[in-house]
């Protein structure tokens, strides 16, 4: 964690979600990964630009709004506010929602068109290949799988259908050796590992030019000067990242926050970010993001999710169930961020009994009742320190400095990882230190093992307050932390002795299967 990092602006986004349906666990999870870096970004005391959002035109929305008899901006309105309940009640602090509805969107996807056309880069011409409604992209003929009945489908599985209609073409070919360089030249762009292999074999293997509008359907933004055509849904929705930096006002403060630091998304769209949205940029003459991170899917108790299976979870039921702050724990705690992901019922409760309950709740709880019940709630002052009691500092003193450098590479529960080593650590300091059993024979030696474990737990509530705010709120306000005192670069001063703590309660209680 370098000084001069700690004022920069940091600008990070989730991929903008598609409202052809309601949200589920998987859009929670993309929504509090990108939620706990942004708040570590603030506790680092970096400028954070936090952007999210909802796409919404295509083939795919009229559709989906056809079907249920609305107009396809009423089905969007409707489905755009679901997510924008999801981020509330997951304790979602974005600070842009860029919905592709909007007119500041139209402008800024408009602008980018123009600018690719400007510079030579787009075509008339018609379109006649295979092309997918589902998965709103067209495919090529070597990744079709033709069936023993002749139906054809797409990698994902989704039906394919042949159209040729008149189509502008943005010349990605132009662009294969220039990704190529720029991967090489930037091996952080995309991540983790294995999406970054696909993508530069990918491009090694041919690209062809892509085509960027459509007529055979009306639910889209007018392409400039010819109203025919609305332009291919990708092309839209990735310019939904200009339009939070205020593109194509380049002289707004938003601007100032462009290029992204890292878009977030799910692996699924990876070739549409690290391909398409790059090739725009490049096409464009503007800056680009300086990473795209991919992570995995979540299943259910082994399974895939499925609406088929009945096993979509809803994030808002679970959080009534379980408690938010130890559901976004578990999905941030669960697995290495990037791999894929499973949700079960015996991972969640074991835990939220082990890791919360029993090592961080119990070890708040007989440090904090120790200094109520033995000193009339009053923090000691720091005392005299013997080696152990220095040796559990300092691991304390470094842990910002290591998970400031987890939190940089995305790595989310690596750094939840170090941060529980520090627990486990403070819970054998207190077993082999039994203040209880100094309150009969050294009560001053008490009372300076009771104010390192209270600087020990003020700096691990500090680090987990990106992953459960409200539960830390409450851990820090026991601890005596003032609301000012709660960032990175206030650990390196110490609480003052004889401030009066508040009565100590239990913050994670035990989660008992009911039955």
């Amino acid at each position: 964690m370098q000084d001069n990092d700690m004022t920069r602006r940091f600008t990070i986004t989730t991929p903008i979600f598609y409202v052809n349906g309601a949200p589920h666990i998987g859009h929670a999870y993309t929504s509090i990964a990108c939620d706990v870096i942004a708040r570590f970004h603030r506790l680092m005391g970096n400028d954070v630009l936090f952007v999210s959002g909802t796409d919404e035109h295509g083939q795919k929305v009229e559709q989906s709004a056809l079907a249920q008899g609305v107009p396809p901006q009423e089905f969007a309105d409707r489905v755009s506010a679901q997510f924008r309940q999801m981020q509330r009640e997951m304790n979602i602090t974005a600070d842009d929602f860029v919905r592709t509805t909007e007119k500041r969107h139209k402008k800024s996807a408009r602008a980018l068109w123009e600018k690719v056309a400007e510079n030579g880069h787009i075509y008339l011409d018609a379109y006649e290949g295979w092309y997918s409604t589902r998965d709103e992209a067209f495919i090529g003929e070597d990744e079709i799988t033709v069936h023993p009945d002749g139906s054809r489908t797409a990698p994902s599985g989704a039906p394919v259908e042949r159209v040729r209609e008149p189509s502008y073409f943005f010349r990605l070919t132009d662009f294969q050796d220039r990704l190529l360089k720029f991967y090489e030249e930037n091996p952080d762009f995309i991540g983790p590992a294995g999406p970054k292999r696909e993508i530069e074999s990918f491009v090694k293997q041919g690209l062809r030019d892509l085509s960027i509008s459509r007529t055979s359907f009306r639910w889209g933004i007018e392409v400039p000067g010819d109203p025919d055509h609305v332009m291919y849904v990708w092309f839209d929705a990735l310019a939904n990242y200009l339009t939070a930096a205020g593109y194509p006002d380049l002289n707004s403060e938003k601007w100032a926050y462009w290029p992204a630091d890292v878009h977030v998304v799910g692996k699924e769209i990876i070739r549409f970010h690290c391909i398409y949205w790059p090739a725009f940029l490049m096409a464009a003459n503007l800056p680009l993001p300086k990473r795209v991170f991919a992570h995995g899917w979540w299943t259910v108790e082994g399974e895939k999710m499925s609406k088929s299976l009945g096993n979509v979870l809803d994030p808002k039921a679970l959080s009534d169930e379980f408690g938010l702050d130890q559901l976004r724990f578990f999905l941030m705690r669960e697995v290495p961020f990037g791999g894929d992901s499973n949700f079960s019922r015996r991972s969640m409760i074991t835990r939220m009994n082990v890791e919360l309950a029993n090592d961080l709740g119990n070890l708040a709880q007989r440090t904090l009742s120790q200094v109520a019940r033995n000193f009339d709630g009053i923090l000691p002052e720091r005392g005299a320190l013997t080696q152990e009691d220095q040796a559990i500092l300092a691991q304390a003193e470094l842990l910002p400095s290591i998970v400031s450098d987890y939190i940089e590479r995305l790595a989310i529960s690596d750094a939840l990882e170090d941060i529980w080593k520090l627990i486990r650590a403070a819970n054998a300091y207190i077993d082999r230190q039994a203040p209880w059993v100094l309150k009969k024979t050294d009560k001053a030696r008490m009372a300076d093992v009771l104010r390192v474990l209270v600087d020990v737990i003020r700096t691990v509530a500090t680090l987990l307050q990106p992953y459960m705010p409200d539960t830390m709120d409450k851990m820090l306000d026991q601890l005596g932390v003032q609301a000012d005192e709660r960032t990175i670069d206030a650990l390196k001063t110490p609480t003052p002795g004889g401030r009066q703590l508040p009565k100590p309660q239990g913050l994670f209680p035990r989660f008992v299967e009911e039955g």
